[in-house]
């Protein structure tokens, strides 16, 4: 019996979905080695199935899978090459060992996600520190100014910059951990 949660799709949708599915992953390697990174080869994907959608005979091309497998390849790899020109990226193109070496190594989307997290906990911790320890949290750590300049900087002395960032340190720590154990609830 056929299972019908689910509509069966035909014709040009068949197509497209189909070409989707099978040769996404291709399509994002041609771009990666065209020099983008793993979310920009996704977009100039997903931008390259756009212009190729508004090709004026792309219903035609539904006929012969392999040509429009074969002319989509080519539209991502002008998008890459416009996109990497467009946004000033100068790296060199990676040979096929090297884009699928650097897509292993790549972070997943969960630990980005947790990554993102853990960033916006910190800013929420930063945020709540006085407005002195706060400037010595953003100068030294974030911007990673040298103390003395630090010190010239808010006129203190850089013995209070030390202190200041101690303090701040041993109070965000007890902020991130409070984050974290509210999250583990």
């Amino acid at each position: 019996m056929a299972d019908r949660s689910q509509p069966r799709e035909r014709g040009f949708i068949a197509w497209i979905t189909r070409l989707v599915r099978e040769h996404r992953s291709e399509l994002v390697g041609i771009a990666q080695r065209e020099g983008l990174t793993g979310t920009d080869a996704l977009d100039a994907v997903q931008e390259a199935f756009i212009t190729f959608l508004r090709v004026a005979h792309a219903r035609k091309l539904s006929e012969d899978f392999e040509e429009s497998r074969k002319l989509l390849a080519v539209v991502v790899r002008n998008e890459a090459r416009n996109r990497r020109r467009r946004h000033h990226l100068s790296r060199v193109h990676l040979g096929e060992e090297e884009a699928e070496g650097l897509a292993a190594s790549a972070p997943t989307v969960e630990d980005l996600i947790l990554e993102a997290e853990a960033h916006v906990a910190a800013l929420g911790c930063i945020e709540k520190l006085a407005e002195v320890q706060r400037h010595v949290v953003t100068l030294r750590l974030l911007e990673d100014r040298p103390g003395e300049a630090v010190a010239a900087l808010l006129a203190i002395t850089p013995g209070n910059v030390a202190v200041l960032l101690h303090r701040a340190k041993r109070e965000l720590r007890a902020c991130i951990s409070d984050a974290e154990a509210d999250a583990e609830k």
